[in-house]
């Protein structure tokens, strides 16, 4: 049986990429194979630096990849509110349909597998998570539970008692960017029956805003596949993984109150401050020295040796740039919402 880390990522995220995984080189305890599924086609750098690596490869089942996407967005047809709304926001077909490409983990190589986004570190031994699989399915280690569930489900209250228990909806919701599962846990059948009860009208508790998260979600919670959450099960041993929260850092390694990580997930912040970060401009981002420290583990002496800010002019640019994109959306929103009222 072979055990397997999968992540998703392109150019874009490259110095991610790279920290990532020179972190599951040092800090995993034993060598463990990664897997890279293709975000989209820009991967020129990507499928360089696997070539250097050993234990990398890229994800290249095509066929895997469209199976995938065609069963997202049939999924997401089935949604009454989303070309309305994703309409509004200027987006054709399925909003980030690259995102739900982590899918392709259950078709991939591994038996069991962990999934990591590109903006993660590895902070510690993952041999206790694939010994979960042993038992469950399905595994994640995250506080999403005790967030605001309108970003995962967003239906009426009483399409959500219809469609999942309290006990549901109380502690089993997860982050997307971080889970653990088994190959081939979703069968044809249950795929098929997925569907079904979406068509019928279950779609409408997904949340529109982050569309991987809440499928896969609805997914796991309504196929009744086995769970198992570390940091609801096991809440006083667990640590927390978010960068928002105050970590100890010993030796490059982050531990919450005497605990060691076992990850450290850089959620919602932009690669591309990363990527300005790693060309020598002083961005300001948490653990800064703990991301550089893994970014240039295997090539300290491509490091930068300084950080300036960016000059007047690039932050004027920066700033036009997003006030312009930003108007453009608003000019763009207004303009669809008075088409569609004077066709009716």
């Amino acid at each position: 049986m072979t055990n397997g880390i999968y992540t998703l990522a392109n150019d874009v995220v490259y110095d991610q990429l790279v920290a990532l995984l020179n972190s599951i080189e040092a800090n995993a305890g034993r060598e463990i194979p990664v897997c890279v599924i293709p975000y989209d086609r820009r991967l020129d750098k990507v499928r360089a630096e696997i070539t250097s690596r050993k234990n990398v490869t890229l994800f290249e089942n095509e066929s895997a990849i469209a199976y995938w996407e065609n069963f997202v967005t049939q999924a997401w047809k089935t949604h009454p509110r989303t070309q309305r709304v994703w309409r509004e926001w200027g987006v054709t077909g399925t909003y980030r349909l690259a995102m739900h490409r982590k899918l392709c983990g259950l078709n991939g190589p591994f038996d069991k597998f962990i999934y990591f986004d590109a903006d993660t570190l590895l902070m510690g031994s993952l041999d206790y998570v694939y010994q979960k699989l042993d038992n469950y399915d399905w595994v994640a280690n995250d506080f999403q539970y005790r967030s605001n569930l309108k970003y995962i489900f967003d239906g009426s209250p009483e399409l959500l008692r219809k469609v999942f228990t309290q006990e549901q909806l109380s502690y089993q919701i997860f982050c997307a960017g971080w889970f653990a599962a088994k190959k081939q846990i979703f069968t044809e059948t249950m795929l098929a029956d997925l569907l079904e009860k979406l068509k019928s009208g279950e779609a409408d508790v997904m949340a529109l805003g982050g569309p991987d998260q809440s499928l896969f979600n609805y997914m796991v919670l309504r196929s009744g596949v086995s769970y198992y959450n570390f940091a609801y099960h096991d809440v006083d041993q667990v640590t927390g993984n978010h960068w928002s929260s105050k970590f100890d850092v010993v030796d490059n390694i982050l531990y919450d109150q005497g605990r060691q990580l076992t990850y450290l997930h850089y959620m919602s912040i932009g690669s591309s401050q990363f990527t300005r970060l790693c060309a020598g401009e002083d961005v300001d981002i948490p653990y800064r020295d703990v991301f550089l420290y893994y970014r240039y583990l295997l090539s300290p002496e491509s490091r930068p040796k300084t950080f300036n800010l960016p000059s007047p002019l690039t932050r004027l640019q920066r700033s036009t740039s997003s006030f312009l994109s930003h108007k453009a959306k608003r000019f763009m929103h207004k303009y669809r919402t008075f088409k569609e009222k004077i066709s009716k």
